[in-house]
């Protein structure tokens, strides 16, 4: 009898203390905690925040990227100038690492918000967002979007040493008479060249209008 207790007592000392050390198995297979819900309370009763946990969020298609990207053109979609340009840099970009959005469009706004720009700024000199915390406006702009294109176009980026208050003061005069010399629209040039959306992150937006006005 005494010999049987012993070898019982060992067992439950050997078996208690290999679980003891693998704590890591336990919690592999531990249970979540028990919800809220009191016993005999009914389902009006269950915690608000259980809910939101749970909940679906409302599927709605929105307008304005949540998700900013990199290496964007924000420009005057409805200068003939500025779209005639647009043209050039697509065709240009075999690679196709630019995107372009138009500042008519509700999507450009957090672009300019996180540049700390309004309309009139890139009315005045169009917005390049190169990358986070990094934007560029006007000649330097230009010339940071023909960096991201192939030869021989790339090296046209060379301009750059050229000081920035003679690049601009060119720029500006053609800016402020472009309307003057090549016209502007109503809408957004790119409506009438649809084929182009694809390479703009307002596409949807776009085309929403465009159907809006058929």
């Amino acid at each position: 009898m005494q010999m049987g207790l012993m070898i019982l007592q060992r067992l439950n000392v050997r078996g208690g203390g290999n679980f003891k050390k693998s704590p890591s198995l336990h919690s592999l297979f531990s249970r979540p905690p028990p919800s809220r819900l009191l016993s005999g309370a009914s389902v009006d009763l269950v915690d608000d925040d259980l809910l939101s946990q749970h909940s679906p969020p409302p599927l709605v298609k929105p307008l304005i990227p949540t998700i900013l990207q990199p290496r964007v053109v924000v420009y005057d979609g409805v200068c003939h100038l500025c779209h005639r340009g647009v043209k050039w840099v697509i065709a240009a970009d075999k690679h196709r690492k630019i995107k372009f959005c138009c500042l008519q469009s509700k999507v450009a706004e957090p672009y300019m918000r996180l540049c700390g720009l309004d309309r009139e700024d890139v009315l005045r000199r169009f917005l390049f967002i190169e990358g986070p915390g990094l934007y560029h406006q006007g000649s330097t702009a230009a010339l940071r979007v023909l960096s991201y294109l192939p030869l021989p176009y790339s090296a046209l980026s060379i301009l750059l040493i050229t000081p920035t208050p003679l690049r601009d003061a060119i720029y500006d005069y053609v800016a402020k008479r472009r309307y003057d010399w090549f016209g502007k629209e109503e809408d957004c040039l790119v409506l009438k060249e649809t084929e182009m959306l694809e390479r703009f992150i307002d596409r949807d937006e776009l085309l929403d209008q465009n159907q809006s006005y058929l």
